[in-house]
């Protein structure tokens, strides 16, 4: 009897996160409604903050078909910044795994699902296009009707039109259908935007929920953190691959001049210090290097300790005043105090931490005997898996007691985390790892 033929075949990405949606946060009807939100919600941020405009975002979900179980929705989003370029639309929209989040800089994006993901969701929950217009404010409106060709990995445009952006607008409209459960999505649909605006405080946001109820939460400040800036690798933060891929695209004629061009923080006297420890002649050219010699050069990388810390300044904190003012907005304490971690740096990646302890007025009252937490990280809310995050493991390790706070106190702590790699422990981006540079 012959042996059974195994069967080998490539799929896209798309086509994976078609199969296995789960892990990107679009598990169930409920699940998948806040996720959609929850995703274009930081790419409308993301777009505004990047051109320095204080954020005008709209949010209408209305119902479609309602079904027993799963209805269908028509989600609407509208933000006023800096736009996509025409060209791009379709493979922004309408490619997964495209976009503008792989430089290393921190964003709220990391993964370049989020937008492109709840379409994909929508269209094979609907078999409905998207319709996306935006323009960068220059002469030109640009409106697609999109879907995505799941095996290709590519977009399909439907429509085309480009139209005289007479006023000078500049944003995005994205909208499409999707399949939902409002009814047991909505309180943390409600939750999210509510602890966006703590941590956005200069952000107005505006959505209208499918029973036609208006929620409006309204800048505190015309105050914005500076942006983020891009920055160059570190070399505790690289692996062999990027080493690989950096060599490959240099210009550079010797190994000396690789390490202080295509490095953060490593100058002349460093680079020349770590070659010799590595066991590399400095003049070398990096383009000689054999794959095992690359393995060699990176695990050293690894090991020498003359290498400064990763430069914090190309991260855009919070800050302890906007930090507070975004406290003081959504929850009314009547005591708030904020402290601001140094910058510190686990694997080549800095990241700060912003803490903020209020008590009294509009701050929930504890549940389980536990104190209330908020945790953010590049300013979006955490709101799923908070007992596996490294946060409430330390706030339950503490004895609240030696100051003076019960369990049964209105107090709350709020966790911000800000780095150009959080370590998120899973691919939803939903609670940070116990790591021990984060821990202390």
């Amino acid at each position: 009897m012959p042996a059974a033929r195994t069967r080998f075949e490539e799929i896209s990405p798309a086509d994976f996160f078609y199969r296995y949606r789960d892990i990107a946060g679009f598990s169930n009807p409920a699940r998948a409604l806040f996720s959609a939100i929850r995703e274009l919600v930081e790419n409308a941020l993301d777009a505004c903050e990047a051109g320095g405009i204080l954020p005008d975002i709209y949010l209408r979900l209305s119902l479609e078909e309602e079904r027993d179980e799963a209805s269908i929705y028509r989600l609407r989003i509208e933000d006023n910044g800096s736009g996509v370029p025409g060209e791009h639309i379709p493979r922004a929209f309408g490619q997964v795994l495209y976009g503008s989040k792989y430089r290393l800089m921190q964003s709220r994006g990391m993964f370049g699902l989020g937008g492109a993901m709840a379409i994909l969701y929508g269209q094979i929950t609907t078999h409905k296009p998207v319709f996306v217009m935006s323009s960068t404010g220059g002469p030109k409106v640009y409106k697609y009707k999109l879907m995505i060709d799941i095996k290709a990995n590519k977009p399909i445009v439907l429509e085309r039109e480009v139209g005289e952006n007479g006023d000078g607008w500049h944003g995005t409209v994205v909208e499409f259908c999707l399949e939902g459960d409002y009814s047991k999505a909505s309180p943390k649909i409600i939750e999210y935007l509510r602890q966006t605006a703590l941590v956005n405080p200069y952000a107005n946001i505006t959505f209208v929920d499918p029973r036609g109820r208006l929620y409006r939460f309204l800048r505190a400040t015309e105050e914005m953190p500076p942006p983020p800036r891009e920055t160059k690798p570190h070399p505790k933060g690289v692996d062999v691959e990027l080493v690989r891929r950096m060599i490959a695209s240099t210009n550079e004629e010797t190994l000396l001049d690789f390490l202080t061009k295509h490095f953060q923080r490593v100058g002349p006297k460093t680079a020349s210090r770590f070659l010799e420890f590595a066991g590399f002649e400095p003049d070398r050219s990096p383009r000689s290097l054999k794959p095992d010699e690359i393995v060699r050069l990176v695990r050293a990388m690894k090991e020498f300790d003359g290498f400064i810390s990763p430069d914090a300044s190309c991260l855009s904190p919070l800050g302890p005043e906007l930090l507070e003012a975004g406290v003081r907005k959504e929850l009314k304490p009547e005591f708030v105090a904020v402290c601001q971690r140094k910058p510190s740096a686990y694997g080549g990646h800095p990241f700060i931490v912003e803490v903020a302890i209020a008590y009294g007025g509009q701050v929930p009252s504890p549940r389980g005997g536990k104190i209330t937490l908020y945790r953010f990280a590049n300013r979006i809310p955490l709101l799923y898996d908070e007992a596996s995050d490294v946060s409430r493991k330390i706030i339950d390790g503490l004895n609240w007691r030696r100051y003076r706070v019960t369990p049964d106190m209105p107090v709350a702590v709020v966790v911000h985390i800000c780095s150009t790699r959080v370590p998120y422990k899973t691919v939803g981006k939903e609670f940070i790892a116990d790591r021990p540079e984060v821990r202390h």
